[in-house]
């Protein structure tokens, strides 16, 4: 399955969501910046909160491989596919270079957020919260972000959906979340680009600025 935007994905991923969720008590957290796109669509029709979760991916240095996610807190989130040896044994070998990296992506998000940027608990206790991405591949940093964050938050129910994701990530999810809703599974995931035709994003402060006056105005609401 393709899609001609991550705007029309999400109005579809809202369809299905409309029966159940609907002017009920919830909140869409995206999980990057695509996941905008897609969370809007689904926040504007369910009626409820858009926000967006920051992170920031470190990298095993030359071996292509996501070590784990930093989130706007400035906690590490290791890469969940790792054995407890396989991450000693990278902290060991690349500790230097690791914690540099950790403070680079902490400035980097802090350098983006506003006086609104942190995502308020408040806003999501107690509610079903909506992880939305555009592409769940078998890397899956920003759902353990994610899935780290809310342990600090009494939620209702966790509910992850995306047009699109690979056979390894429905296996996780299955796991980690309560309800999942994906428009179509790959066996082999090709990257999340691949399945839009139209894949323009808009900038990462137009983002920013966006979601920090959506949540200004539900605060007020």
């Amino acid at each position: 399955m393709y899609f001609e935007s991550r705007s029309h994905a999400g109005a579809e991923l809202a369809e299905k969501l409309l029966g159940e969720y609907r002017y009920e008590n919830c909140a869409v957290l995206a999980l990057n910046d695509g996941a905008v796109l897609v969370g809007e669509q689904i926040a504007w029709r369910l009626h409820c909160v858009l926000m967006l979760l920051l992170n920031e991916h470190i990298e095993v240095p030359g071996e292509g491989l996501s070590f784990g996610a930093l989130s706007q807190t400035g906690r590490l989130t290791v890469n969940s596919r790792f054995t407890d040896g396989q991450r000693d044994q990278y902290v060991q070998e690349f500790y230097g270079y690791l914690e540099e990296e950790k403070r680079r992506a902490y400035q980097r998000i802090n350098r983006l957020l506003g006086d609104n940027g942190i995502v308020d608990k408040d806003m999501l206790r107690d509610r079903t919260v909506i992880l939305v991405s555009d592409g769940f591949s078998d890397d899956l940093s920003s759902l353990d972000v994610a899935l780290d964050f809310l342990k600090s938050v009494r939620t209702e129910k966790v509910v992850a959906v995306s047009p699109v994701a690979s056979v390894a990530a429905i296996d996780r999810l299955h796991i980690a979340v309560d309800e999942m809703h994906i428009l179509d599974v790959k066996d082999n995931y090709m990257g999340v680009d691949h399945y839009y035709n139209n894949n323009d994003l808009p900038s990462r402060e137009d983002t920013i600025t966006k979601i920090n006056q959506i949540v200004l105005n539900w605060r007020l609401f």
